[in-house]
C-alpha cells in the first residue's frame, strides 16, 4: 500500500548551484526509478543551520513530497547516508491532516504568484 511521505535533506554548501541541483535530481530520479510518485519538490535555498554540522554553518535545504511503498524509505535513507554531499536528512509519513495542510500551502503559494503576475 502506498503512503505519502515528505523528506527534507540538507546538501553541503560547498557545491555550486549546478552540483546541488544534480544532487537533488539524483534523489528524485532514485525515487521515480523505484516506483514512487513525486507529488511536490521545493528548493528552500541556502539557509543557516541551527548548529554547525561537519564544521559547516549553512546548507542547501530541499524538500520532496512523494507517494511510495514503506520499504522504499529505508532504501532512500541508505542512499542519503552513502552520499557525502548530504549532511542531514529527515523523512516522515504524512497523515491525512499533514497532506491537506501541504496542499493548502501549495495552493496559497500558487495564488500569491498569480496575484504578483
Amino acid at each position: 500500500m502506498q503512503r505519502q511521505y515528505e523528506t527534507v535533506f540538507i546538501v553541503t554548501p560547498v557545491l555550486s548551484e549546478a552540483q546541488m541541483k544534480e544532487a537533488v535530481n539524483k534523489f528524485v530520479s532514485f525515487l521515480t526509478e523505484h516506483g514512487a510518485e513525486i507529488v511536490h519538490t521545493e528548493n528552500w535555498g541556502l539557509r543557516k543551520l541551527a548548529y554547525p554540522i561537519q564544521k559547516k554553518t549553512t546548507g542547501f535545504y530541499n524538500l520532496i513530497e512523494f507517494k511510495a511503498e514503506p520499504s522504499l524509505v529505508d532504501k532512500l535513507e541508505t542512499e542519503y547516508r552513502r552520499d557525502e554531499r548530504i549532511i542531514r536528512f529527515l523523512t516522515f509519513k504524512m497523515d491525512k491532516h499533514a497532506i491537506e495542510y501541504a496542499q493548502k500551502k501549495r495552493m496559497q503559494k500558487e495564488s500569491a504568484k498569480k496575484m504578483e503576475d
